[in-house]
């Protein structure tokens, strides 16, 4: 692999490291950028989940540590996102998902324009709308088995499931997110791995961009608080819209 491809691949999971590190979506930079460097749809995405999962562990560790997990009610929900997860990426080996990649955009944008005309969106905790156990079950469900087959949008719609169901802050929300994101990559991994869909070489140049962006996105994150957050966020989601968008209309 020469530095022609090295340098771009690094370059994109500097990027995707960050934006996933803060507010989720870093797979619509790194995705592309495995297509350009060649790869096809099943092995681009098992090469993106290996690199991601670097970088979401290292964002995992730094908010760990910043005492923004709340490890009481993350069990259950990791264990439903997993297992689902795994029957997620188990469908995308067989299925074509080209009929949700049409339907995402513009739930993407429902997301990011409630956020967007919520001034106190996430600024504190709230009391929660749903419980900790049926909350575990509706959006591990959902939310793992999307995240293992088609994926794009995850972060943003788990941030909005724990803001407003589980009323938790947008920083809150954005670590318990980082942690549910590592349970749905290491499942796909489960599966991508034993069949070969990933590309060894790739990943390690994309994962050195991504332990320097995770690095400084959450960093960031847990610096400047929720309007950071708030900012990255609000730019990541209306820029997956529009790249989608464009993806679909645009050619």
């Amino acid at each position: 692999m020469n530095a022609e491809v090295w340098l771009p691949l690094f370059g994109a999971g500097l990027c995707a490291g960050f934006i996933d590190a803060v507010a989720g979506g870093g797979g619509m930079i790194s995705v592309p950028a495995l297509f350009w460097a060649g790869l096809p749809p099943h092995l681009a995405l098992g090469t993106n989940k290996l690199q991601s999962s670097v970088g979401t562990l290292i964002a995992v560790w730094h908010y760990l540590r910043s005492g923004w997990v709340e490890g009481r009610e993350l069990g259950r929900v990791v264990g439903v996102t997993f297992a689902c997860a795994v029957a997620g990426t188990l469908c995308l080996t067989r299925v074509d998902n080209e009929l949700l990649g049409r339907v995402i955009p513009w739930l993407l944008l429902l997301v990011a324009t409630h956020a967007l005309f919520s001034p106190r969106f996430g600024e504190e905790n709230r009391e929660p709308k749903v419980g900790a156990g049926p909350f575990a079950w509706m959006a591990g469900t959902t939310l793992g088995f999307y995240d293992g087959f088609f994926g794009p949008g995850t972060g943003a719609f788990w941030t909005m499931g724990w803001i407003s169901l589980r009323g938790k802050s947008l920083a809150g929300a954005t670590a318990a997110t980082k942690v549910v994101n590592l349970a749905s990559n290491l499942a796909a991994l489960c599966v991508f791995l034993p069949a070969g869909l990933a590309r060894y070489d790739l990943a390690g140049a994309m994962i050195g961009g991504q332990l320097l962006g995770a690095r400084l996105g959450a960093g960031l994150a847990v610096r400047h608080g929720a309007l950071f957050i708030r900012r990255i966020f609000l730019g990541a989601v209306f820029a997956m819209v529009l790249k989608l968008l464009w993806e679909q209309w645009g050619s």
